[in-house]
């Protein structure tokens, strides 16, 4: 087959478009959004402490963070530009998909326009988390699918085996992905299974994942557990109902008639027959998805792009005639317009207060996936609020202490997100790297501390007073627009821990 060109005006759509989308995610964070996000202080944490595994998730994305971290610098902007490229990433694969499987100009158009506007496609992109990355290595694995099956080329196959494997050490879920491959194969090129390469291919990705396999066992299964405890705890108060409604909102819900014709066409247009593996892909992590009653919505997100390129070319391939034609114009106008009046429920592009009064005029209340008492922003939002005051007020008690007494010191939370305030937040304060009992910060144990002196963030003095000699609350750290449980934490200084610390620690552990 001939080499897949891009005409001036296709270039044209994707670089524009992709560049909107960095521009966009640029100049929210130059304003400063609304803060770091909780999991962004926690990955900054686990990126100084580099491993092959953590508790909560495989190490891929740590290491890129790390080495953005050394290359742009640690401001809330740099730490957000790589999420920003990996969504305008995502926009350029998906024009290539559209070209790969025989799309023109509107095609692409639209395609790329669904990717760049989707609600859930610019939230994940909008914080540092392996998510975003995510969504743009299952693009970039069904883009390979999508060369091999226009060139023959077995050379493909090793570079799926490649994108698949680090797929992994970024996120687990790309087993979903593994499984779709499979499936798909299976229900429509299993020739394929008569040839090494596809079994090349799993054990390429399968040799990748194997460090953090290894990691997991050698630390008791860590994130089997964190699994376990996840979905029977904080995920507990999800159904199958809250996944199949989020597929619609999350996704625009003007976005709907496009990807269920996407998804349509793959398995019913004689076009797009060659490429129906795509659709199975789609089918099967949407049943593994079903059949786990608290998955969240946006795990399917990474396998939307696809069936947004097919019902690229499916429309552009049947809005030709002048009857409906206008449609053309008509529908990406009407999409444009509803993705504006979404797009600040996703991106802090508003203040605060405006933001507030904004979502009561739609009728969007607070919401939570985590079963969390809310107030007037949604989790999501609320979660970047609060950590500047923590990492102050305990700086605060700390400074209260003698040389002698700060020398031998620990800061400790049971809340990753606290932690990662004072880690991070605290070093203009002078504050030493805290301890904590939460997933890795369990693992990194109490350091050198021998618990005669210990600055505790959060609790009651109930929880606490017992453990030590003496132990007084000293403070109550406060905050507007956090969550909840995050306003009003209280401060306490406790001395000369009843127990070693490192005895102690054995009981603390937390992994959700």
């Amino acid at each position: 087959m001939s080499t897949i060109t891009f005409t001036r005006s296709e270039k044209m759509v994707v670089g524009g478009l992709a560049s909107v989308t960095v521009l966009l995610h640029c100049i929210v964070n130059l304003n400063g959004a609304y803060g770091f996000f909780r999991d962004e202080l926690y990955y900054i944490a686990c990126s100084e402490h580099l491993a092959w595994g953590y508790v909560d998730q495989p190490p891929f994305s740590l290491y890129l963070l790390k080495i953005s971290r050394i290359i742009f610098g640690d401001s809330l902007t740099a730490i957000r530009l790589l999420p920003a490229l990996a969504h305008a990433g995502t926009i350029i694969l998906t024009g290539l998909l559209v070209k790969e499987m025989g799309g023109k100009l509107f095609a692409v158009f639209l395609a790329c326009l669904a990717v760049l506007l989707s609600p859930i496609h610019l939230g994940m992109s909008v914080i540092y988390s392996m998510n975003s990355i995510d969504i743009f290595i299952w693009s970039l694995a069904i883009y390979c699918i999508v060369k091999i099956i226009n060139t023959q080329k077995q050379s493909y196959w090793i570079v799926l085996g490649l994108v698949l494997g680090i797929g992994l050490l970024n996120k687990i879920s790309v087993l979903f992905l593994g499984a779709g491959i499979f499936a798909g194969i299976l229900f429509t090129n299993p020739k394929w299974l008569t040839t090494r390469w596809p079994y090349a291919t799993g054990i390429l990705a399968a040799l990748l994942f194997l460090p953090y396999i290894l990691w997991n066992i050698s630390h008791d299964q860590a994130h089997l557990e964190f699994i376990h405890n996840a979905s029977t705890q904080k995920y507990s108060g999800r159904n199958r109902l809250d996944f199949i409604a989020d597929q619609f909102l999350f996704l625009n819900p003007l976005s709907t008639p496009i990807w269920i014709a996407g998804l349509l066409a793959l398995f019913f247009y004689n076009f797009l027959k060659p490429y129906r593996i795509m659709g199975w892909i789609y089918i099967t992590a949407l049943v593994i998805l079903v059949v786990n009653p608290t998955s969240k919505g946006e795990y399917l997100a990474p396998a939307y792009a696809c069936l947004f390129a097919a019902a690229g070319i499916f429309f552009e391939q049947k809005l030709t005639s002048p009857a409906v034609a206008w449609l053309r114009y008509i529908y990406p106008a009407l999409l444009i317009t509803t993705a504006v009046i979404l797009v600040p429920l996703v991106i802090p592009v508003l203040p605060v207060q405006q933001y507030i009064i904004y979502s009561k005029a739609l009728g969007m209340e607070p919401t939570s996936s985590e079963n969390k008492k809310l107030s007037e922003l949604p989790q999501f939002y609320a979660d970047m609020f609060g950590w500047e005051e923590k990492a102050r007020d305990v700086a605060k008690v700390y400074n209260t202490l003698t040389e002698a007494e700060k020398s031998k010191c620990a800061m400790y939370s049971n809340n990753y997100g606290r932690c990662g305030a004072i880690d991070f937040l605290g070093k203009q304060y002078g504050l030493p790297p805290s301890i904590g009992s939460h997933n890795n910060y369990w693992i990194w144990g109490p350091r050198n501390y021998t618990g005669e002196v210990i600055i505790i963030l959060g609790g009651t003095l109930e929880d606490h007073r017992d453990d030590f000699e003496s132990c007084e609350e000293v403070a109550v750290s406060t905050c507007t627009y956090c969550m909840p449980y995050e306003n009003n934490v209280k401060i306490f200084l406790g001395r000369n821990l009843k127990q070693s610390l490192a005895d102690a620690w054995k009981d603390v552990k937390h992994y959700e």
